[in-house]
């Protein structure tokens, strides 16, 4: 089983009580906004959502670990790595992403599990490059990509959704854990 521990988190991969927390985060409008269309999704979709991410885990040896806190134990969220095949412009990428409930917003955990998810990906999945696709204006995102090091790579156009999108990349000569 693939987990990583951090100072406040445990990322790992996901199980049957996870599906309620994390539909209620995706249910929460504030929380989707930036999410493809901003749709909220219904327990139907996260439970589906859930099993393809475990499918790419199976499929590819990574994919999106479900965040608990150490300390309470409250599933706060997701962070991993996906294969970004809506935008065929940037494989064969892969992505790095992050979805927190908005309780845990503003406290850090965003940024400390992508970083432990970059350095999974360049140090323990052996990729030599790793980028972060955002939605222009996700201000909160911008940042925490900002503190994993990415820089700018270019702009496109979301091919479903029509919004322009910021794509971010790092390598693993650039990364320092």
């Amino acid at each position: 089983m693939t987990e990583i521990r951090t100072p406040r988190l445990l990322l790992r991969r996901w199980n049957d009580d996870d599906l309620a927390p994390m539909a209620d985060i995706n249910a929460d409008s504030q929380v989707m906004r930036w999410i493809d269309d901003g749709s909220v999704r219904d327990l139907d979709e996260t439970a589906e959502a859930i099993e393809q991410w475990e499918e790419e885990w199976d499929e590819e040896g990574f994919g999106l670990f479900a965040v608990e806190l150490l300390a309470s134990g409250e599933m706060a969220g997701f962070a991993g790595l996906s294969v970004p095949e809506y935008l065929p412009e940037v494989l064969p990428a892969v992505a790095i992403s992050w979805r927190f409930g908005s309780q845990f917003w503003g406290q850090g955990y965003a940024s400390e599990a992508a970083h432990a998810t970059l350095e999974f990906a360049l140090q323990d999945r052996g990729l030599d490059r790793v980028i972060s696709i955002s939605r222009m204006g996700d201000d909160a995102s911008e940042n925490i990509i900002r503190k994993l090091g990415m820089k700018s790579e270019s702009e496109m156009t979301h091919p479903v959704y029509g919004f322009p999108l910021s794509i971010h990349a790092i390598d693993l000569t650039e990364f320092q854990a």
